[in-house]
């Protein structure tokens, strides 16, 4: 057994929500949210460079309380169920620059079934109302936080089976490591600075080195 096989749970763990489970989850996110209002979303990993959806404003923010980090089993999008990759979540502590997009009050239901078939369909995240600091104001907006009940919860694992996941995984959507790359590249245009994310980068960037090496 490999170490990676040692980690990540069984393909047969992974339970994708029922249409009615996704859209009764999408329906309690948006309760608090009043129509006609202005709706606004963080993005933190792929929603800041691949956000597909539509939106009219966008700033940096930052959340406290939470950071990134690579703990969700990814077997579809960024692996696959016999090599899966690893994606972001927030995880508590610390805190997080992101990107908060605004959606046209008009425009919420459309988007926000789109982001939810793309980003909840195994439960993989709890999302919640926080608050986001763009300079001297405070936005709130609708966040994907971790949801360490899910079943592509990683956990505490150890930092070189995160780099073998991600160096070594693909899925559908392309390799793991395409999507640490994309994101060290889009908060670099951003000013953003994170500092495990970037480790975590430079590892996996050695690792890859490595294996084709060999």
């Amino acid at each position: 057994m490999s170490k990676l096989e040692a980690y990540a749970p069984a393909a047969a763990a992974a339970k994708p929500l029922k249409p009615t489970e996704l859209l009764a989850s999408l329906r309690s996110a948006l309760d608090p949210w009043t129509p006609g209002t202005p709706f606004w979303i963080f993005g933190y990993g792929s929603l800041m460079w691949n956000p597909e959806f539509a939106f009219d404003a966008h700033h940096v923010a930052t959340v406290r309380g939470y950071h990134r980090a690579f703990k969700v089993w990814s077997r579809i999008n960024r692996g696959t169920p016999e090599n899966p990759g690893l994606v972001l979540t927030l995880e508590r502590g610390g805190s997080c620059r992101g990107i908060v997009y605004r959606i046209a009050p008009d425009q919420v239901q459309e988007e926000m079934h789109r982001i939810w078939k793309r980003e909840m369909r195994f439960g993989s995240y709890c999302p919640k109302w926080l608050n986001c600091v763009v300079g001297d104001k405070t936005i709130r907006a609708l966040v994907f936080t971790v949801n360490r009940d899910c079943s592509g919860y990683a956990g505490d694992i150890p930092l070189e089976v995160v780099v073998e996941a991600i160096a070594s995984a693909a899925g559908r959507y392309g390799p793991a490591h395409e999507y640490l790359f994309n994101t060290i590249e889009v908060l670099r245009q951003h000013g953003i600075r994170d500092s495990r994310v970037e480790h975590l980068a430079q590892l996996v960037r050695q690792r890859i080195a490595a294996r084709r090496a060999a």
